[in-house]
């Protein structure tokens, strides 16, 4: 695989060790077979204090939320973009009739199936990969694998954006709004500007740079970014707030209001409907 596509699998190990817990948030019996022993090197290489609560509640918070939006909105498009060791086709309880489709690198989802071969597919189900660069044409193989713009997705951009330089994370956005039918929602995660400047990240940001996957984007406004491209914002919380804590975040959560100070945002959001009012549909 592609050196920025080994970032899934420290990630994938970092949801291996929240599973063994006694006390875990969620259970991914994958994990440990996607991550293989690259994953967990990685995962010591990057790791700091915060690096492993905080995927366990991004995890968690996105977990709970793709089952409300196919629950609660009857959405049965899902869309993963650089879905890397993603296993929640798998482990997640779709309704009847959804179709996941997994968007990533050739030789990434080459790799993931042969990890996976082994596990029978669940039932009612259906999960679809798309092999494509995010920075090229997408929508059009997604098009051509079963994917219908006029009916609502939801799409899930997690861990993806800080990997991109802003022109192309508002592209990126901007065109999910724009390919999205009402009804759609946006679900994702981003850092802020000063979690790259911070003094105390150097060591885990060089050692991505060095590995080839260095992380270009944050922005301190996830909210204006996110309705400049396009989106409703539901909601924006930081790890140990109310709805993204899970008993996991180690630390105080300073008021936005407190200036450079390193932050990672989770983040729901919704189609304006034809008014630009919204979608209508409650939470």
């Amino acid at each position: 695989m592609e050196a920025v596509s080994r970032t899934a699998q420290w990630t994938a190990a970092a949801r291996a060790l929240e599973t063994e817990r006694e006390d875990r948030l969620f259970a991914d019996p994958y994990a440990r077979t996607v991550a293989d022993r690259i994953g967990f090197e990685l995962l010591e290489r990057y790791a700091g204090a915060g690096t492993v609560p905080f995927l366990a509640i991004r995890t968690t918070y996105l977990d709970r939320a793709i089952v409300k939006a196919v629950e609660e909105r009857g959405i049965r498009q899902v869309v993963f973009l650089a879905a890397g060791m993603d296993t929640r086709f798998f482990r997640l309880p779709w309704p009847d009739g959804v179709t996941v489709y997994e968007l990533d690198r050739p030789a990434l989802l080459e790799a993931k199936a042969k990890m996976l071969s082994d596990e029978p597919a669940p039932a009612g189900r259906t999960r679809v990969t798309v092999p494509v660069d995010l920075t090229q044409d997408w929508t059009g193989p997604l098009k051509e694998a079963g994917w219908r713009s006029e009916e609502p997705v939801l799409w899930v951009v997690e861990g993806l954006l800080f990997f991109l330089p802003e022109d192309a994370v508002r592209t990126l956005i901007s065109t999910l709004s724009a390919h999205a039918a009402p009804g759609s929602v946006l679900l994702g995660d981003v850092i802020s500007r000063a979690a790259l400047e911070n003094p105390l990240s150097r060591p885990f940001l060089n050692a991505l740079r060095e590995d080839g996957n260095p992380w270009l984007f944050g922005t301190e406004e996830p909210e204006a970014l996110l309705a400049a491209c396009g989106w409703d914002v539901r909601e924006v919380k930081q790890p140990g707030e109310d709805g993204a804590d899970f008993d996991r975040w180690p630390y105080p959560v300073p008021p936005r209001s407190v200036p450079r100070v390193p932050r990672s945002f989770l983040f729901t959001c919704d189609l304006p409907g034809p008014s630009g009012a919204g979608t209508g549909v409650a939470a």
